[in-house]
């Protein structure tokens, strides 16, 4: 069969950056690669990478789709968290008050998700919104956001580290379900995400309804590729990473990639000839994870994503990284609680 003409004769240098990443993440022999003083951070701020032979993967930004109203086994919802009692506030023996004494808060992130956990290739730093809200959190237990220790983990080893309490915390485009609450626990939603298309900028796609006879693409063993079978006239197209549709997208060789739109919006600011588009199809409530066993740390964390909130700083956050792709700022997700320890 013939392939059809690239769109476009070149891979963008973030493509083949991720890329590289995730070939290393293969890797058969675990390495630990530890800096310090990045630019733009203080010098006492670190960054842990691992890579090593990932997981199985525990779904992600792209899988584990569940609606607001979903109900867990305590019936409570799925998003519903603890009550912040007050604001954040660090006291005595708390989990806090360790991490005070250590000095810095580890946290589980992405390094290749634009625009909400990727590392700027001119500076160094990882940055995005994911990662602003780990800073706020690192400020309001330390007193400075650049106290902060980032551990590069892929999404099938966020509850691992978590429930072998390795990181403190995981922001990482992380899905609220029923399942992990099992597992590990989770602050209050801090983002809503949802499955949309990616397709080029001249594309008159603009949804689900348009897509008979279209190539799409979708990564591998997410029910992101499961829920393409569900519309009409889509040829589904799997592939490894969304990284990798995102190559194959540029070839030419598909006509669009669907996923969540956080990770859609930061290939649309890789590609200008790219644009977001459609409805979301799907529910991924966002939020902290958490080790179970440390309901002081979640009711803390959702004191500081109120402040957030009421501060400004969460809208101040999502026009500087996803209002180019996805429009003005919603309305933050309104916090759920009534679940206990």
């Amino acid at each position: 069969m013939t392939t059809r003409a690239a769109r476009r004769p070149f891979v963008t240098a973030l493509v083949a950056l991720a890329l590289v990443g995730t070939t290393a993440a293969c890797a058969p022999q675990p390495t630990t690669r530890l800096l310090t003083g990045t630019a733009g951070q203080s010098s006492s701020a670190q960054e842990s990478v691992e890579e090593s032979a990932p997981r199985a993967a525990t779904g992600g930004a792209a899988s584990g789709a569940v609606t607001a109203a979903e109900n867990c086994s305590d019936g409570q919802p799925a998003v519903a968290s603890m009550n912040p009692e007050g604001g954040p506030q660090v006291t005595a023996g708390s989990t806090m008050a360790a991490i005070q004494k250590r000095g810095l808060l580890e946290v589980g992130v992405s390094a290749d998700t634009l625009l909400m956990g990727s590392r700027n290739p001119f500076t160094g730093d990882i940055e995005g919104f994911d990662i602003d809200v780990a800073r706020q959190i690192a400020a309001a237990i330390l007193g400075d956001p650049d106290k902060i220790r980032f551990r590069v983990i892929t999404s099938g080893d966020r509850e691992t580290l978590l429930a072998d309490h390795e990181v403190d915390i995981v922001t990482r485009a992380f899905t609220i379900n029923c399942e992990r609450w099992e597992n590990i626990a989770f602050s209050a939603e801090y983002y809503h995400a949802g499955q949309k298309l990616l397709v080029p900028a001249t594309s008159k796609v603009s949804g689900i309804k348009d897509l008979a006879g279209q190539r799409v693409c979708a990564p591998e063993g997410t029910t992101t590729l499961e829920r393409l079978a569900e519309w009409e006239g889509v040829e589904a197209v799997p592939a490894a990473t969304h990284t990798t549709c995102l190559v194959l997208f540029q070839q030419g060789a598909v006509d669009a990639i669907t996923g969540d739109d956080t990770v859609l919006a930061g290939f649309a600011a890789q590609d200008p000839y790219a644009r977001v588009v459609g409805d979301a199809v799907s529910d991924e409530p966002y939020g902290v994870g958490i080790p179970a066993d440390q309901p002081d740390m979640v009711r803390f964390v959702n004191g500081v994503l109120e402040d957030m909130i009421a501060s400004g700083q969460w809208a101040q956050s999502y026009d500087r990284w996803l209002g180019d792709a996805l429009g003005a700022a919603p309305q933050p997700p309104e916090p759920v609680y009534g679940r206990t320890p």
